[in-house]
C-alpha cells in the first residue's frame, strides 16, 4: 500500500502544474481595483499621517471621510499623486520603456529623471546615492543608506504583485529585488509579504488565508514574520479589541525598539499595522480603511496598500462609489483623472488608460513566464520564478589602505551567483581576486586599472574599475584637532526634526579620527546656535613635527532634510608663518557634486582628495555650509552645519 502511494505521489510530481485560469474581464477589473483602491486609501489617509503615535484614533470617529482632502479632490477635479502611487506610476513607465524586468541601472535612470523632491527617509537617501554614482542594491544597503530600516519600499512596489497575478513566488522575489533599491535586511520583508499577497489576491478572497500564504515567502525566523504571526494570535485572543492588540504590537516594535531603528516610520511597525487593519476589518472595505488610518504611525501608506489589496480581492466594481466618486457630477471613479503634482516630467493621465497599460504589462508578464492567452481567458503559471537581470552594480569606489586587510566586494546580493573573472589589468601586490571580491592585504600604493567580466550560461558583460591603494592614515597621530565647533549643541539638535536614531550622534568632534565611519556615536554635527545665517566650518589636524601630506579622505555623515552639506570646500595647509594657505588644485574621487542642493546629496559620502604634497604642521578643510529651504516649520531657524564622521590624512 505504501509503495503504491509513493508511486502515485511520484507520478503527480512529474505532472505539469495546473495553470490558474481567470477571465480577461476579471483580470482587468482586479488590476483596476489595485490602482483605484490605492488612490482611495492614499488620499483618504493623508490627513492622518503621523498623527496617532502614543494612542490610536478613537473608533467613535469612524468613518473619517476625506476631510480636508475633499477640497483638493475638487480642486484637481480628480485624483492627485502622492508617494503611495506616483512611484508605481513611474514603474509602469519603466516597464513600458525597458521591458517587464528592467535592470537596476534602468530603474536608477528613471528615478533620477523623475524624482526631484517629495520623497523622504530611505527613498531620499537612495536618490542621493544615485547622484553619487551608486546603483541599486548599494543604494539600499545598510552600510550606505542609514534609513534602510524605514517604511519606504512597502508603499512604492505593489505594482510588481498586481502585474504578476497568481504568480506568488515570482511577485515576492521581484518585490524583494525592487525593495533593495531603498532598503535592506528585515525592512524588506513587509514589501515581500505585500507583493506576494497582491499576486495571491487574484485567486484568494479570504484575508487570513492570504496573509498566511504571503508569509510562506518569508523565512520563518524573520522578525517581521514572527511579528505577523504574533498579530494573528493576538487577534484570535482579542477578536473585538484592536486597540489592545495595537498597544501590544506598538510596545514591541516602537516603544521597546532598538534606539538605532526606533522611528514612527519603522518598516516592521507599519507593516504590522497594515496586517492588523486587514484582520480587524472583517472584509468590510470602509472599516478596513478607517482602521488603517486609526492604527496610526505612517498610516496613509497602510491605508493605500491595504485598500489596493482589498480591491484586488473583490475588484474595482466592489469599491464604494462614495469613495471613488465623492464629488458631485463625477460619473467615473476620480473623474478618470490622475493629476501629477509630485513627479518631475510625468504627465497627468487618464486612470482608465493607466489601468489598460498596467493590464497589458500583466499580460506580458504572464506570457513570458509560461502562461498563455486563449479567447476570453488567461492561463497563468503559478510556479513562475523571477531571476534578477545580470548586471554589474556600482557601489563605493575600491579604495584600499596599505597594510590593512581588504574585504572589498564588487559583488552584491543580486549578482554574486554569476561567474566573476578579471580579464585585464594588474592587482596590487598582496591582493587576489576571488568571486567578485578583493582579498588579502595590499603591499603597495597607487592606482590599478582592471577589467572585470560577469557571465552566465547565455550572457557575458564586462566593466572597467580602478583600484586605489592609499598610504597609512596619520590622522590618529595628530596632536590637535582643528574645528570651530567642538561640541554638539543638543538643544539645537532636538529642534531639527531628526529622523535617525539618537545614538548615531557624537557629542564631540574628537570622533573624526577614531577610525569609525558609521554606527553609534560616529556622526558629528557642527550645530551651534539657532540661526540659519551663512557659516564657515573647518576640520583638520595639527602635529608638533611637520608632515608631508598629499591626500585627504573625507567621510561625510548622515544628513537632515535641510542641511549637513556644503556649498563649496577648500583645502588649506599651515605655513611656517602660522598662516593658512590653499593647497591649490586638487582632484576628487569621486567627483564633487555639481549641485549643492541638499536633497541630491548622499548620506555617508566618501571623497578622496589628492594634491601636490605639502610639508606642514597642519592641514584642514574649510566648508561653506549649505542651508536648504525646508517645508518643516520646526527647521526654519536651525543652525547651518556640517555632518562628518571621519577625516583621514595620508603622507
Amino acid at each position: 500500500m505504501r509503495k503504491t502511494l509513493f508511486f502515485i505521489l511520484f507520478i503527480l510530481c512529474l505532472q505539469p502544474m495546473q495553470a490558474q485560469k481567470i477571465s480577461k474581464a476579471e483580470l482587468k477589473d482586479k488590476i483596476a481595483g489595485a490602482w483605484l483602491g490605492q488612490m482611495v486609501g492614499n488620499i483618504y489617509g493623508l490627513p492622518h499621517e503621523n498623527k496617532y503615535i502614543d494612542d490610536p484614533a478613537p473608533e467613535s470617529r469612524f468613518p473619517f471621510g476625506y476631510t480636508k482632502n475633499l477640497a483638493k479632490l475638487e480642486k484637481y477635479n480628480g485624483a492627485f499623486s502622492d508617494d503611495d502611487t506616483d512611484m508605481e506610476y513611474i514603474y509602469l513607465a519603466t516597464m513600458e520603456k525597458y521591458g517587464i524586468e528592467p535592470t537596476y541601472t534602468q530603474m536608477r535612470d528613471m528615478w533620477m529623471a523623475h524624482v526631484r523632491d517629495r520623497v523622504w527617509l530611505a527613498n531620499r537617501a537612495a536618490v542621493g546615492l544615485m547622484h553619487y554614482g551608486f546603483t541599486p542594491p548599494f543604494t539600499g544597503d545598510k552600510l550606505y543608506n542609514p534609513h534602510w530600516y524605514q517604511i519606504d519600499p512597502q508603499l512604492i512596489n505593489e505594482i510588481w504583485g498586481y502585474t504578476a497575478p497568481g504568480m506568488v513566488h515570482y511577485a515576492a522575489e521581484k518585490s524583494r529585488w525592487a525593495a533593495r533599491i531603498t532598503s535592506d535586511s528585515w525592512a524588506i520583508s513587509p514589501t515581500v509579504l505585500y507583493g506576494a499577497m497582491f499576486a495571491k489576491a487574484f485567486f484568494c478572497n479570504d484575508v487570513r488565508q492570504l496573509i498566511k500564504e504571503g508569509l510562506k515567502e518569508l523565512p520563518k525566523e524573520d522578525r517581521f514574520t514572527q511579528g505577523v504571526l504574533k498579530a494573528i494570535r493576538l487577534h484570535d485572543q482579542y477578536p473585538n479589541d484592536w486597540v489592545k492588540v495595537r498597544q501590544i504590537m506598538a510596545k514591541e516594535f516602537y516603544i521597546d525598539e532598538n534606539p538605532m531603528t526606533k522611528t514612527i516610520w519603522n518598516a516592521d511597525l507599519n507593516g504590522i499595522m497594515g496586517v492588523l487593519a486587514m484582520l480587524y476589518g472583517n472584509n468590510d472595505f470602509q472599516r478596513t480603511l478607517d482602521l488603517a488610518c486609526a492604527l496610526g504611525f505612517d498610516c496613509d501608506n497602510q491605508a493605500a496598500t491595504i485598500s489596493g489589496l482589498m480591491a484586488v480581492i473583490h475588484g474595482a466594481s466592489w469599491l464604494p462609489k462614495n469613495l471613488t466618486m465623492p464629488i458631485k457630477g463625477w460619473t467615473k471613479p476620480f473623474n478618470d483623472r490622475y493629476i501629477n503634482i509630485t513627479r518631475y516630467d510625468m504627465p497627468d493621465a487618464s486612470i482608465e488608460d493607466m489601468i489598460e497599460r498596467t493590464y497589458k504589462q500583466a499580460l506580458n508578464v504572464i506570457v513570458k513566464n509560461g502562461g498563455k492567452i486563449k479567447g476570453d481567458y488567461v492561463y497563468i503559471n503559478p510556479k513562475a520564478i523571477f531571476t534578477p537581470p545580470m548586471e554589474f552594480s556600482v557601489g563605493p569606489a575600491p579604495v584600499l589602505e596599505l597594510g590593512e586587510k581588504s574585504d572589498y566586494s564588487f559583488a552584491c546580493v543580486t549578482n554574486e551567483m554569476y561567474n566573476w573573472k578579471m580579464i585585464e589589468g594588474k592587482l596590487p601586490s598582496g591582493i587576489v581576486f576571488v568571486k567578485g571580491k578583493l582579498l588579502g592585504t595590499p603591499q603597495e600604493t597607487g592606482s590599478f586599472p582592471i577589467t572585470l567580466e560577469l557571465s552566465s550560461k547565455d550572457k557575458t558583460i564586462k566593466k572597467d574599475f580602478t583600484i586605489i591603494v592609499k598610504p597609512k592614515n596619520i590622522a590618529l597621530t595628530a596632536d590637535t584637532i582643528y574645528a570651530n565647533i567642538r561640541k554638539l549643541n543638543k538643544a539645537v539638535l532636538d529642534s531639527c526634526w531628526i529622523t535617525f536614531g539618537q545614538p548615531m550622534y557624537a557629542d564631540s568632534v574628537n570622533v573624526i579620527n577614531d577610525g569609525i565611519i558609521r554606527g553609534e556615536g560616529s556622526v558629528f554635527y557642527s550645530l551651534a546656535a539657532k540661526s540659519n545665517l551663512p557659516k564657515i566650518d573647518y576640520f583638520g589636524y595639527g602635529w608638533k613635527e611637520p608632515k608631508t601630506i598629499g591626500m585627504l579622505q573625507l567621510n561625510m555623515g548622515c544628513l537632515e532634510e535641510f542641511g549637513g552639506w556644503f556649498s563649496s570646500l577648500s583645502i588649506q595647509y599651515l605655513g611656517d608663518d602660522n598662516h593658512w594657505y590653499d593647497v591649490g588644485k586638487f582632484t576628487s574621487v569621486p567627483y564633487l557634486p555639481k549641485t549643492d542642493i541638499v536633497f541630491f546629496q548622499p548620506h555617508f559620502a566618501q571623497y578622496l582628495f589628492q594634491f601636490k604634497p605639502v610639508k606642514t604642521k597642519g592641514i584642514r578643510i574649510l566648508f561653506d555650509d549649505k542651508v536648504q529651504d525646508h517645508w518643516n516649520k520646526y527647521t526654519k531657524h536651525v543652525s547651518s552645519f556640517i555632518s562628518i564622521t571621519e577625516l583621514g590624512v595620508y603622507e
